[in-house]
């Protein structure tokens, strides 16, 4: 046994509500400039719907992830190192920009600058890529709380394989097609919906990592978190066929790859990442797995595909079990990070209370971002006919008939296993009735905890942590040691805009050189220069614009405040 320390994330589906704020707030840290303006390390997706980019879930068309060979080895489905080096310079099993989308602003000089006349000035949408006008046809979430899905809804890759299988079970049955009645409708009355974040997983068997030609890509042995060491990167975008989520990009500017960094240089401090720290729902939880990495590649071996959620679970070791500890020890975990092991709410999502899931096991790549599964449209559903939603009878008798099929949830998080969704389910449900019966005063019904596997205080302590966690319950994160800092001055950070936090110097051969500078770029210098003049800050010496933003009310930009009229320290006009 190999212990190993992984920084995890799990998501609490039932408190996402699509807001999109993690994915804007991301989008402004790390990919705000030019090169991967279509770029979203972190997105919320509709389901059903077809995701970002388009399909992705289809392995058949994009062969990401690993499959098992004849002799039961892992083997990349996208073909070994052979083929990919046969297909070096060509590599077309990957996404085109437009089954992501293609990039556009508006433009708003039209606007302000068209000349008086009788016709109203319009803002043309323009291409970020080519600069020319263009006719906007798909974005990152364009079938947002199923927008279009009446159009769009059965390319999901989800539903087109439930109807598959639904339609064999209908052959075999020897029933007519129209007289049978389909899982999947897009009916207004009977369709369903939730939100999917989505990030890199951070896999512990990452297939991008195997299908890179230059090795450029690596998993931090502290932490485990996948990076993209922008040196050796070499451009071959072969990682991108080989990740079956599709969360790895390509600059079309530096030529490099880049990926989601699970904001490490804030989790080496101690904080969150930024969509874990700006999320509105407060559905996301950080938190510190212990895993045997001598076990890895049996577990993304077992033949059964519905046997991998197990077989990942199993990886996860106990961390106040004796013998993991001393391991541990032995192989260099730090005490900090041992115990934050032992408070970690992924921990205790995932392995003991068993209600956070894994994304798709089925790619074998034993993914580190779970999920729990959404019970909500099953209690809104309830409250609308009329029913007490959070009885414990009636709540269970629905999760028989949930409105989100039980099967969809199963592709999505268990590899088709519907006895596992079914199990977290009614864990869900418990919960709620259980702690239903605490609020109102009629005392809490143990037969209730008991009849999904759990004791009371088990129940109670579960319910704190999905519902009332404070922040430092939610985000358990040690803090990278002094001794392993020189391991952790890693070059993986894609921001390669001028002058940006640890960007290469401006100068006339600079890559941005002529172009305005990002608002986060003078963000980082305004911050800079705060902390580090001795006198007070003028942020009227940014260059190109004043930003408001950095302003803290010492001293006065110059150009804030036109002469006379009202300036701070001045006499306005009959003053």
């Amino acid at each position: 046994m190999r212990v190993m320390a992984q920084v995890g994330m799990v998501m609490n589906l039932d408190k996402c509500i699509g807001c999109h704020t993690c994915s804007v707030t991301c989008k402004q840290a790390w990919t705000n400039r030019a090169g991967v303006e279509y770029v979203w390390f972190n997105n919320v997706e509709t389901r059903p719907g077809q995701g970002y980019p388009r399909q992705y879930e289809d392995q058949e068309r994009w062969r990401g992830g690993w499959e098992l060979n004849k002799r039961g080895r892992l083997r990349l489905k996208g073909g070994g190192r052979v083929k990919k080096l046969l297909g070096i310079f060509a590599s077309p099993v990957q996404p085109e920009l437009k089954d992501y989308y293609e990039p556009w602003t508006y433009d708003y000089r039209n606007l302000v600058e068209a000349p008086l006349g009788d016709d109203f000035p319009v803002a043309r949408p323009k291409s970020l890529i080519t600069g020319e006008d263009m006719k906007v046809t798909w974005s990152a979430n364009w079938d947002d709380n199923l927008g279009g899905s009446a159009e769009h809804g059965l390319q999901d890759p989800i539903v087109a394989k439930l109807r598959e299988q639904e339609k064999a079970q209908q052959e075999r049955a020897q029933e007519q097609r129209a007289e049978a009645e389909e899982k999947i409708r897009f009916e207004f009355e009977k369709t369903f919906m939730f939100y999917l974040p989505r990030i890199c997983e951070h896999c512990l068997n990452p297939s991008c990592m195997a299908s890179c030609p230059s090795g450029a890509i690596y998993k931090r042995s502290e932490d485990g978190i996948v990076l993209v060491d922008q040196d050796r990167c070499r451009g071959w975008r072969q990682c991108i066929t080989g990740c079956p989520y599709k969360k790895i990009y390509f600059n079309h500017k530096s030529g490099k790859a880049e990926k989601c960094t699970f904001c490490y240089p804030r989790v080496e401090i101690g904080l969150p990442t930024v969509c874990s720290e700006t999320c509105v729902g407060r559905l996301r939880y950080l938190g510190i797995f212990l895993y045997d990495a001598d076990a890895v590649t049996a577990a993304a071996s077992v033949p059964d595909e519905k046997d991998l959620y197990r077989a990942q679970l199993d990886l996860m070791l106990d961390p106040d079990d004796p013998e993991v500890i001393a391991a541990a020890r032995r192989d260099g975990i730090p005490e900090d990070w041992l115990d934050a092991a032992r408070r970690s709410p992924v921990y205790k999502l995932a392995k003991v209370y068993e209600v956070a899931l894994p994304l798709h096991p089925e790619y074998r790549t034993m993914p580190m971002v779970w999920y729990v599964p959404p019970l909500s449209p099953v209690i809104d559903l309830l409250s609308d006919q009329g029913h007490d939603a959070e009885d414990a009878g009636t709540l269970f008798g629905a999760i028989e008939a949930l409105r989100i099929p039980r099967e969809y949830l199963a592709e999505l998080f268990t590899a088709g296993d519907t006895a596992v969704v079914d199990r977290v389910l009614r864990r869900l449900a418990a919960m709620r009735a259980y702690m239903r019966g605490i609020s109102l005063g009629t005392g809490a019904d143990e037969s209730i905890a008991a009849s999904v596997g759990m004791e009371g205080a088990d129940v109670q302590e579960m319910y704190r942590l999905m519902a009332i966690a404070k922040y430092s319950e939610r985000y358990v994160i040690p803090k990278a040691h002094v001794e392993e800092a020189h391991n952790l001055e890693e070059l993986g950070c894609a921001l390669d805009f001028d002058e940006g936090p640890g960007m290469y110097p401006s100068d006339a051969f600079g890559e941005a050189s002529g172009r305005p500078v990002p608002v986060a770029v003078e963000t980082f210098h305004a911050l800079k220069d705060r902390q580090t003049t001795e006198g007070e800050s003028q942020p009227g010496s940014l260059r190109g614009r004043v930003n408001l933003l950095n302003w803290d009310g010492r001293g006065v930009p110059e150009g804030l405040f036109p002469e006379g009229n009202g300036a701070p320290g001045e006499k306005g006009p009959g003053s």
